[in-house]
C-alpha cells in the first residue's frame, strides 16, 4: 500500500487539479455500502477489474480538474506475480461481450451500454471503453464516463473521466506521467 502511495500524484504535480490531492486506501471489508452484483457476469467482471477487486493492494485517487466539475479519479492497484496479466486477460474477454448491464448504484436502479473505443499506446496492455448511464434532458444529458484501464507489470491502473452530456478524455499525459511511476517503482 505503501508503495502505491507513494507512486501517485503528490500536491502541484497535476495542474490541471484543484488541490489538495489526496490518496485513499479502501474501506475495511464489510465497512462500505454494497450492492448486488450487476444483471451480466462479463460486466461484474469488468467492474471488478477496473476497481482493483482482488488485488494484494489497492488505493484511489480523485481530481477535481478546474475545467470539468464532475472530474476523474485513478485506482492503482498491484498483483502477485502473474496475477496482473491473468485480470487484464478477464477484462479483455470482459470488454468481448458485456455490452449492456443493469445495476444499483448510489441512486438507486440504472442501466450502462459500455461501448470500446481504440486505446493509446500505454504500459504493456491498455483499453479503453465508456459507461454511459441515460439520465435525461432534465439532468443536462447522459451520464457518461471513460475508462483507460492500464498493465505495466505487476499493476494495473483505471483511469476515469466523468461527464454529463459530453465525451471528455482523462489526460493523457497525465496517464503517461503515472504508468512511468509505476513501472519505475517495479524495477529492481
Amino acid at each position: 500500500m505503501a508503495q502505491l502511495k507513494n507512486a501517485a500524484f503528490k500536491e502541484g504535480e497535476v495542474p490541471q487539479a484543484r488541490e489538495p490531492l489526496s490518496v485513499q486506501e479502501p474501506l475495511p471489508e464489510g465497512s462500505g455500502r454494497s450492492f448486488p452484483p450487476v444483471s451480466v457476469p462479463a460486466c461484474q467482471t469488468l467492474i471488478d477489474v477496473r476497481n482493483g477487486e482482488a488485488s494484494f493492494a489497492h488505493v484511489f485517487q480523485h481530481f477535481n480538474w478546474k475545467e470539468n466539475i464532475m472530474g476523474g479519479g485513478s485506482t492503482l492497484a498491484s498483483y502477485e506475480d502473474g496475477q496482473a496479466e491473468q485480470r487484464f486477460a478477464e477484462l479483455k474477454r470482459a470488454l468481448d461481450t458485456c455490452r449492456r448491464y443493469e445495476g444499483e448504484g448510489y441512486v438507486g436502479p440504472f442501466e450502462a451500454t459500455v461501448t470500446t473505443q481504440a486505446s493509446p499506446e500505454y504500459g504493456e496492455e491498455a483499453a479503453t471503453f465508456r459507461e454511459i448511464v441515460p439520465m435525461g434532458p432534465e439532468y443536462g444529458g447522459d451520464r457518461n464516463e471513460q475508462f483507460v484501464v492500464v498493465r505495466t507489470g505487476n499493476t494495473i491502473a483505471t483511469f476515469s473521466e466523468l461527464s454529463i452530456g459530453k465525451d471528455l478524455f482523462f489526460p493523457p499525459e497525465v496517464i503517461t506521467r503515472q504508468v512511468e511511476r509505476l513501472r519505475n517503482a517495479q524495477r529492481p
